[in-house]
């Protein structure tokens, strides 16, 4: 007989996950939504992609704010609480705080243990800033930490990924931060622009094959934590430029024929068809404005470098506005 502290235990798994995963393999196109990337081993494949050399974004994202910080301070004021959706990097956020000198810093995002890490790594950099750690999915309306109530709030979302998002779920997004954030708060937002395809495919599919390991990991997280079988050395990484959407989108390829089980349903796909995996949108400046405008913003400033491959926008929140 099997008593029950004999039973071994499966790992927990987040239900919206499962739900993603079989509902996304059960669909034509397949699809798999891309925050599901950033359990523990993602989050270091992403810090790893962010230092390659054919990653412009961070690197570029960075330069901007080095060269700018001073005037962002001086647009938002200092005394704010930063609140960042998504875990806090070892570049972008320090220049942030050094930047604003924040009355506390708030790190939001749905990996915990990346999360707890790297606010952890920040603390021992800025010792007299609180740092309040929210472990949450930054897509719906979050309640914030009682301890930055009174105090003003700038977001912060770089990295260009409000571009993983069609846009009538970017515009929820900006949305659902507006009201996590409340009246007469600002958010700082890294916006990718377009550009040409010589630059934009290596960004996504570089010569040391990270990008294409971190796209695996999907099917390896869904393998460990959904008791999947997928036969993950039968697929391959691709990236591939949509003009229509602009956008670049990430896809995991089946090179042969594969049945598998996940949570015990049961999947085939045929060579050659895909899982859609990530979306990363491009825009052009009024794009940029209009997007931000639908969910409440209003651009006040913006920065780009002088390729003009990128561009940061600081907006304030427009709260309820109405048309003539």
């Amino acid at each position: 007989m099997l008593l029950e502290l004999d039973r071994p235990r499966l790992p927990e798994v987040d239900p919206a996950f499962r739900d993603d995963v079989l509902t996304g393999l059960s669909a034509r196109p397949r699809t798999i939504p891309a925050r599901w990337f950033y359990d523990e081993a993602g989050s270091q494949l992403f810090e790893d992609i962010t230092r390659l050399p054919e990653y412009y974004p961070t690197r570029t994202e960075t330069t901007l704010l080095r060269r700018y910080g001073a005037e962002i301070a001086a647009m938002t004021g200092r005394g704010r609480a930063a609140v960042e959706f998504g875990s806090g990097s070892s570049t972008k956020t320090p220049l942030l705080l050094n930047a604003i000198d924040p009355a506390a810093y708030v790190p939001i995002d749905i990996s915990g243990e990346f999360l707890r890490a790297s606010a952890a790594a920040l603390a021992e950099g800025f010792p007299g800033l609180p740092v309040l750690p929210v472990e949450a999915d930054f897509l719906r309306p979050i309640r914030l930490p009682r301890a930055i109530e009174d105090m003003p709030r700038l977001g912060f979302f770089p990295g260009s990924t409000i571009g993983n998002l069609i846009p009538q779920t970017a515009v929820d997004l900006l949305r659902a931060m507006a009201a996590s954030l409340g009246e007469d708060s600002m958010l700082l937002i890294g916006m990718d622009r377009i550009k040409d395809q010589a630059i934009l495919i290596p960004a996504y599919d570089d010569a040391q094959g990270v990008t294409a390991k971190f796209n695996l990991n999907l099917l390896a997280r869904i393998n460990r934590e959904l008791q999947g079988d997928i036969p993950i050395d039968a697929f391959r990484h691709a990236a591939r430029w949509n003009d229509h959407a602009a956008r670049i989108e990430m896809h995991l390829e089946a090179m042969q024929d594969c049945r598998f089980t996940v949570s015990g349903e049961t999947f085939e796909i045929a060579a050659g068809e895909t899982i859609h995996t990530e979306n990363s949108h491009k825009y052009g400046r009024r794009d940029a404005r209009l997007l931000l405008r639908a969910g409440g913003w209003e651009p006040v400033s913006e920065w780009t470098d002088p390729d003009d491959l990128f561009l940061i926008v600081l907006a304030k929140s427009t709260g309820t506005e109405t048309s003539p």
